[in-house]
């Protein structure tokens, strides 16, 4: 089975940059985006055989999150059930008969970390959500979590630290999943390797440099570890200032 996540930073725009041949090459079972920046009926997409499950963000061109599938689901869910968290479009829950697929777009803690305070409450919450779910069956998380957990998961650790998205507090709560019974896929399967990005800045011509940050992730209950065949990175794939990245399991 192959699931793959991508932010698409607006998907209308993506559209314009080849999203539908990196679709159709990529060629997964489940696919996911965040960020789609839309409001329900601001785009047709003609997916033949997938399943489309959208949430929207009550703030027009804001956030977003979706979810395509070759399988029906068992259920669907939008959000966590916390009114506090659940107007953004940051999250999908999809449940299978073998495991839960939950898609998410983890907020921004912001320059300056201004919204650090709301971000570690979501965080806290994210966790206790998704332990919830693997008491019940496995759990396959991903999307763009907005942190580098490492050093070796950012270009410039040094010049970064303490920035929004590699602040001590959003490493320590990623920390704390990775050991609530989750493990980061790539990471596991590769844990020396360096160089490997899935978002670049705009600026600075970060990407023709590869000054990257991994940000995102396929994160599996430790349980469905040894079903995990590969875990990729798509760099070649643009469209968006973030890669796809993907998931192999066997299940």
């Amino acid at each position: 089975m192959k699931l793959i996540s991508w932010n698409v930073n607006g998907l209308r725009a993506c559209m314009k940059k080849g999203f539908e041949d990196a679709f159709y090459a990529l060629n997964a079972d489940l696919f996911c985006l965040q960020e789609t920046k839309l409001q329900e009926g601001q785009i047709e997409l003609d997916l033949p055989g997938y399943h489309q499950y959208w949430n929207y963000a009550e703030k027009k061109g804001y956030s977003g999150t979706a979810v395509f599938s070759r399988r029906e689901p068992l259920s669907v869910t939008y959000g966590m059930g916390i009114e506090e968290h659940d107007h953004e479009g940051r999250l999908i829950t999809l449940e299978f008969e073998e495991f839960y697929f939950v898609c998410c777009y983890t907020p921004n803690a912001q320059n300056e970390l201004r919204r650090i305070d709301y971000r570690m409450s979501w965080e806290d919450d994210l966790r206790a959500y998704l332990m919830a779910l693997d008491k019940k069956k496995p759990v396959i998380y991903t999307g763009d979590l907005n942190v580098a957990h490492e050093e070796i998961d950012l270009k410039n650790p040094g010049p970064n630290r303490g920035n929004a998205g590699f602040s001590d507090e959003e490493r320590g709560k990623m920390t704390a999943l990775l050991s609530s019974g989750f493990t980061d896929t790539f990471r596991a399967l590769y844990p020396d390797r360096t160089g490997a990005y899935s978002w670049w800045s705009y600026r600075f011509h970060a990407r023709e440099n590869n000054a990257g940050w991994r940000i995102d992730y396929f994160i599996v209950s430790d349980r469905l570890m040894d079903k995990v065949a590969q875990s990729d990175i798509y760099p070649e794939i643009h469209g968006s200032d973030h890669c796809p990245v993907g998931l192999q399991v066997e299940l």
